[in-house]
């Protein structure tokens, strides 16, 4: 496997536009993870939205349902989603809507035996449901549920280039720490890369080196606060980020 030749331990399976993978592949890649010692995830379809109404619901529901079934015969023991748009409402109206309807996911998945952690990922539009608010109120009501901590999200989600240094990270992940206990720091589940963002938050991912994202400040706010877990790279070259995060962060920890 070439992720192992390249020293790195861990892959989302992109399945962002759709679901569509056989039950054989799905055992095929269940099993080339656990002969190399590869954590998977899964990153399900982009067109997903718990703010939907009632008429597209089904279809979301459908897609995020799809990816939790398929990832958990794949081996997959995390799904990542875009948890949608307020479309002008306000966040809190909005996860009265979305939490029930994502319990009940989580509901099925359960009664199927199926052991997958849902996670909606923290979003770069002020537009979007996925603030970090947002993703840890959903987990903490719903067991299960856990977030995707997209760092560079947040860093571009203001548009101005807050929420970008060490002090502002610790913030951050104290915050995940009160929410959601001690014990769930250890099994973060993190994207990273460089990113692009204007007034209205993202615009696109760039290569860490060409962003102003303090890489540095957050492994050592992570690093201090005890965190573990998995850290995606995101960037347009990926697998070239993900060596730079992961020397950086073997270097921290010799220290």
């Amino acid at each position: 496997m070439r992720l192992r030749e390249l020293g790195l331990e861990a892959f989302e399976i992109g399945w962002v536009r759709s679901v569509r993978v056989k039950e054989e592949t799905c055992a095929l890649i269940k099993e080339a993870g656990a002969d190399h010692d590869v954590a998977l995830s899964v990153h399900a379809p982009y067109f997903i939205n718990l703010n939907a109404d009632d008429d597209e619901w089904p279809k979301s529901r459908k897609r995020l349902m799809d990816a939790a079934h398929y990832g958990n015969l794949a081996g997959a023991t995390d799904i990542i989603f875009h948890p949608g748009s307020y479309f002008g409402r306000a966040p809190e109206e909005v996860l009265e809507k979305a939490i029930p309807r994502l319990q009940g996911c989580v509901d099925e998945l359960r009664a199927a035996d199926n052991p997958a952690t849902l996670r909606p990922e923290t979003m770069g539009k002020g537009a979007l449901l996925g603030s970090l608010q947002d993703a840890l109120e959903m987990s903490r009501e719903i067991e299960g549920v856990e977030p995707c901590v997209d760092f560079s999200h947040l860093h571009a989600r203001a548009g101005d280039g807050t929420r970008n240094s060490y002090d502002e990270w610790t913030e951050v992940i104290k915050r995940y720490k009160k929410a959601l206990g001690a014990r769930a720091l250890k099994r973060m589940h993190i994207h990273l890369s460089g990113i692009e963002y204007g007034p209205k938050g993202e615009q696109n991912h760039l290569m860490l080196a060409e962003s102003d994202f303090d890489l540095g400040g957050l492994l050592r706010a992570l690093h201090d606060e005890g965190c573990g877990g998995r850290i995606m790279c995101e960037s347009p070259i990926m697998e070239d980020d993900a060596l730079v995060i992961q020397e950086r962060w073997l270097k921290l920890n010799a220290t």
